[in-house]
Parts: structure tokens; sequence; C-alpha cells
């Protein structure tokens, strides 16, 4: 009969494998401890040459809350934040610490993102990085209910959303946002030239939009305003679910409104000329050609400011 013999290892406790590994003991501690005797070098006041356009974090997640018109109306996604401010040259540094604990103290009360909670939030944060300006600026998710067109079956759809608003103690506000989201196109020259059929393609509609300062979004989702604009534009809109009779009403429809990338950026920029809020836009659109490896692209931008009554 085999006698069992055991295969355990006598392992040395944890103290003593840290010390295998390279851990040694603290050494004197001769700084002080205390904030108060700590030095401070952010605040530093020397000539440091140069003014300093925008010192601050980025990429930084944070839990929000995002009100949207369309369905569902109260939505919690994860915000990409990028929190700035100037600073002088006579100033070393900024207090990064400050930019998150703002953060933080908008979390503790539900941080939900749209113009005037950030035109407070910057206006705080400058009085708090004890300068004249601040910049706030997030991305997330939106996300949209969609129904398909003849089944009216619901599904969610997203789009790629950013707000960012500038505060300057001298100049006010500046309020940018944009919104990039998802279309179909097809192709008016592979219809034009075709005995039957034409190619089409998923296209990438992207805006940029300066806003009028005093834009009042308790009334305009401005979110919607920027979708409908690419979405209406569009040889045909994107579904999360479709069935046959609703595949058939949205090929239709996308072979009845050919479009090019330059067709795209077009309308949608008239459409965006047409609303009274903004001040000047940026459009671009990228088709995802599906008879070629590259893609179509077009941009075009218009400054409203600059034109004379």
């Amino acid at each position: 009969m085999d006698t069992f013999k055991s295969n355990k290892k006598s392992l040395p406790n944890k103290v003593d494998r840290h010390k295998l590994f390279g851990s040694v003991e603290p050494g004197p501690r001769v700084k002080p401890i205390d904030k108060t005797g700590m030095a401070d070098l952010q605040n530093t006041k020397k000539d440091f040459m140069f003014d300093i356009d925008a010192v601050g974090i980025s990429n930084v997640k944070h839990p929000i809350v995002v009100e949207s018109s369309l369905k569902p109306t109260i939505q919690t996604t994860i915000g990409t934040f990028r929190l700035s401010s100037r600073i002088d040259k006579d100033s070393k540094g900024t207090n990064m610490s400050r930019f998150t604990e703002q953060l933080h103290h908008y979390h503790q009360s539900g941080f939900v993102i749209n113009i005037k909670t950030l035109k407070k939030f910057t206006n705080e944060l400058a009085k708090r990085l004890k300068q004249d300006d601040a910049e706030i600026e997030v991305s997330f998710p939106w996300f949209f209910e969609r129904k398909g067109p003849s089944s009216e079956l619901a599904g969610m759809n997203h789009a790629d959303v950013t707000l960012k608003v500038a505060y300057d103690k001298n100049n006010g506000y500046d309020i940018e946002v944009t919104l990039s989201g998802t279309i179909t196109t097809l192709c008016p020259c592979s219809k034009e030239i075709s005995e039957y059929s034409a190619h089409n393609q998923r296209g990438q509609v992207s805006m940029t939009v300066k806003l009028d300062d005093e834009f009042d979004e308790s009334t305009i989702d401005w979110k919607q305003v920027l979708l409908e604009a690419a979405e209406s534009n569009a040889s045909a809109r994107i579904h999360p679910i479709l069935k046959r009779p609703d595949e058939k009403m949205v090929t239709e429809q996308a072979f009845e409104n050919p479009r090019f990338v330059e067709d795209i950026v077009r309308l949608v920029g008239a459409d965006l000329y047409e609303l009274s809020f903004v001040r000047k836009f940026s459009v671009s659109c990228r088709n995802e050609e599906s008879i070629h490896l590259h893609d179509a692209i077009a941009t075009l931008s218009y400054d409203k400011t600059n034109e004379k009554d």
C-alpha cells in the first residue's frame, strides 16, 4: 500500500514575503505631515515666462443624469469630463484637486447635465480656483427610443453627445454642443447608372453648434433638434428593430431619397442655419462605402455672426 505524501508548500508569512520581493522598513520622517506646514508649490508666485491657455484634468469618467424630450426622459450614463482654467505667468500651477472636489460636490446632489447647471458649475469652479475663467466639457452616449415605421416595435438607438460651457468673468459664457448620429444613405450615382438597385451605406453625421448665450433649453431639447437635422435629411433613418413591412418601407424610402455626402452636409447646414438660437455651426458626414474600402467625407462650416443685416 502506497504511503500518501503531502506536496503542500511551507510559505513565509506575508511580511517576510514582501521583504523577499524588495520591501523595506519605512525611513525617517522629517517633512511636515500637517497641511499647513507643507510646501504649496502650485501657489508659488514668480515670473514663469508664459500665460497658460488651459490647465486642468481630462478623461475623467463620472456618473451623470441626462434629461431628454425623447424616451427615456431621464437616463443615467457615464460622462467623460475635461475641466480646465487659464493661469497667468506669475502662477506656477493650478490646484488639481479642486476640479475633482467640484465634480464630487455636484455628484452628491445628482449631477444633471444641462446648460443651466454647467453655467453654474463653471462660475463656481472659477471662484474655487481663484481665477477669472473656467471651462467644462462632457461627452456621453445619449439614448433614445425608435419605433419601426410600420410595426411600431420599439428599441433603443443612441447618438454621441458633447456639451462644452466656458465661463469668463469679463466676457460671460460660451456654449458649444456637438452631436454625432448615424444615418442611411443611398448613392445617387449608383441609382442613376444602374438598370436596377443602388448601393447604400451607413453614414455618420457630426454637428458642432455654437448656441446663443441666452438659449433656453427648458423649451427646446437641442439634442433632439440636432438629431432631427441629421436624420430628416438622410436617405433613411436607422432602426434597432425592423420587421419585413418595416424593412420594405425603409428600403424604398432610401431609394426615393438618394444622397451624396455633399448633399447631406448642405441639407443639414440649411436646417441649422434656420435655427434662431444657432450662432455658427460645422457639419461633417462620413459614409462607410459598401463597394469601396475607403470612406467618403464632406465638411462645411458657417458663421452667422459674420452676416450683415
